[in-house]
């Protein structure tokens, strides 16, 4: 598979190409087979609908990976919290974590097991998947995850959680550690059930300044990649900390590559990290507007990279409103400009 050779470091005949949130509603297929399943969580645990989405982008656009279709707050959900998606609002958790007992209340062990449609979302896609294409796995990071399970939803200031985080830290650590152990669980699950690499998204990240970042976030990160490679060393582990550009001089751990976004300049990110990890990353998504940008974006990147360890991605997820045309476009020009 050319895109796990490409996360080991290997030598490629081009760069591969993905695009986080690929599976999505740019895609009419995608919003035919959504409408289908009944709402949007109903999709995610459906086998057979999230499998059939999880492929058409392969199909379609002709990328290197796939990426299992599903949510980073899945976990939460089987974790006993009551989670809602609302039109115009996005996801809210009725339940939010504030006390002790919210935080005994949540299941570890039976988290992991009842996130079962995962894992067979994952045997049905692997089964369909060609051979040469590789399938990633993912979960959002557990800074990320007890965002959502403090604040109750998506925030702008992370006033709850971070008035924790100064105000209680004991407690903030408390939800980390057992988000953590959950993730453990449910990457192992995924690993199992077929998936070739694993993606870990902490989108949050950059809500930190910088020793909070490491203390609260990275040191829960790199406690699942050191779990994960103790077991599964030749699983490749890619993490996303979007927004920690000014921290890339402590960034150290036991993984394979690291998810540049598209407010980090690329030539800094391989100047700090390119001798040790694989870089994937980083054009800006808005690019994907203008098939001219995404001309100026392919060429700017592919010029920096030339002869470095690198996956092409955007630097963050793939908007609705981009033509399937362009994001087509954006694919076929990669395969072209790096093929050696």
């Amino acid at each position: 598979m050319i895109f796990i050779d490409a996360c080991l470091g290997k030598k490629t005949p081009y760069t591969p190409v993905w695009m986080m949130r690929q599976a999505g509603r740019y895609l009419p297929q995608y919003m035919k087979v959504r409408n289908s399943a009944g709402d949007f969580l109903s999709l995610c645990k459906k086998p057979e609908f999230a499998a059939e989405v999880t492929l058409q982008p392969v199909d379609i656009l002709g990328v290197d990976a796939a990426i299992l279709f599903s949510d980073i707050l899945v976990v939460p959900l089987e974790m006993g919290m009551d989670l809602r998606f609302v039109a115009g609002e996005g996801p809210l958790f009725s339940n939010p974590i504030l006390t002790k007992e919210d935080v005994d209340a949540l299941e570890v062990a039976k988290a992991a097991k009842q996130l079962e449609y995962v894992y067979q979302s994952i045997k049905l896609t692997r089964e369909r998947l060609a051979d040469d294409k590789a399938l990633i796995g993912f979960c959002g990071a557990p800074w990320t995850l007890a965002t959502y399970m403090i604040e109750g939803g998506g925030t702008k200031t992370y006033g709850k959680v971070k008035k924790l985080l100064y105000s209680n830290p004991d407690f903030l650590h408390q939800v980390l550690a057992k988000v953590t152990e959950v993730l453990k669980l449910y990457l192992e699950g995924q690993i199992q059930s077929g998936v070739n690499a694993v993606q870990i998204f902490d989108s949050w990240a950059n809500a930190l300044e910088e020793e909070a970042f490491f203390e609260f976030s990275w040191r829960y990160v790199q406690d699942i990649c050191s779990f994960l490679k103790g077991k599964y060393p030749h699983i490749p582990i890619i993490v996303f900390p979007k927004g920690v550009s000014g921290y890339l001089d402590k960034i150290d751990g036991e993984f394979d590559v690291f998810g540049v976004d598209w407010s980090t300049p690329i030539k800094l990110a391989k100047e700090k990290l390119g001798n040790r990890y694989v870089l994937q990353g980083n054009m800006e998504p808005t690019r994907l507007y203008s098939k001219k940008a995404i001309n100026e974006g392919v060429e700017h990147i592919a010029n920096i990279m030339q002869n470095s360890r690198h996956i092409f991605n955007l630097g963050h997820g793939i908007l609705p409103d981009i033509s399937v045309e362009n994001a087509k476009y954006f694919i076929d020009l990669v395969h072209q400009k790096t093929k050696i």
